[in-house]
């Protein structure tokens, strides 16, 4: 497995630090991955599914969002419009220097994320949701004792995964603004919903909720005994050989390699 770091324009005109995990052979077809809300691109679940999926052939590119990780930007102005706005940037940089993807996989936020982006993208074909929420103010939640504090202040300091953050008013405002049932009707691609029954952060019943408001195509895969974040190696293994998989069917991979 050969990988490579890359920088690209964020929306906002930011540099965003990103990694294109590729496949010693051929190329079948090029993957886009958004993380978790405040996590970054060398997060477990998206380091260990990006290369376990490289072993099919199919290339992944994964970014910090703009503020995070190695991205520039300030994460307290960023807001869940702006991360799609990011993963559309992401795409016209996959378009222009490799190839547009044509699967788009997304981890709890990244996952709402994703759906919401893949209009977007004409290119895609096929959608993975990871421990996805189905609606994108769900968030709040992680930190819902500071929300008043917030509201009368306009931004507080929140703690989150053992780091500092400041959450602004704007923030909230725009998640309640999204309606992600709208977007995961109109989804028009094949959808893949896979969340665990025992994940303590985002209910297993925001799975059921995407996959009723999504159209056929729809599959539904449950992660038994993996925890949120994919901590464990051979759960994040385990989901990359399911998306290869279900995802060869609607991919148009190259025949001369088809798995």
């Amino acid at each position: 497995m050969a990988g490579e770091a890359v920088h690209f324009r964020g929306a906002d005109g930011q540099m965003l630090a990103a990694r294109l995990d590729a496949p010693d052979g051929l190329v079948r077809a090029y993957a886009l991955f958004a993380h978790c809300f405040s996590c970054g691109k060398d997060v477990f679940a998206a380091a260990r599914t990006a290369q376990a999926l490289t072993r099919h052939g199919i290339a992944v590119l994964r970014f910090d969002f703009t503020g995070l990780g190695a991205s520039e930007g300030d994460f307290s102005n960023t807001n869940f419009s702006s991360n799609i706005a990011d993963l559309v940037a992401a795409c016209d940089f996959l378009r222009a220097e490799y190839e547009a993807p044509r699967l788009l996989i997304g981890h709890s936020l990244g996952g709402a994320a994703v759906l919401a982006a893949a209009a977007s993208m004409p290119e895609v074909r096929a959608v993975a949701t990871i421990a996805a929420p189905s609606d994108p103010h769900h968030v709040t939640g992680l930190f819902s004792e500071h929300l008043d504090t917030i509201a009368e202040h306009g931004e507080a300091l929140v703690k989150l995964a053992g780091r500092d953050f400041t959450i602004k008013q704007q923030f909230i405002e725009d998640a309640a603004e999204h309606r992600l049932d709208k977007k995961t009707q109109a989804l028009e691609r094949a959808l893949l919903v896979m969340h665990s029954p025992l994940d303590r952060t985002v209910d297993i019943s925001n799975a059921f909720h995407i996959f009723q408001a999504a159209r056929h195509p729809k599959s539904f895969v449950s992660l038994d005994g993996a925890d949120h974040l994919l901590t464990r190696r051979e759960d994040a293994v385990y989901v990359a050989n399911v998306i290869a998989a279900w995802s060869a069917r609607y991919l148009d991979l190259r025949k001369d390699e088809a798995p």
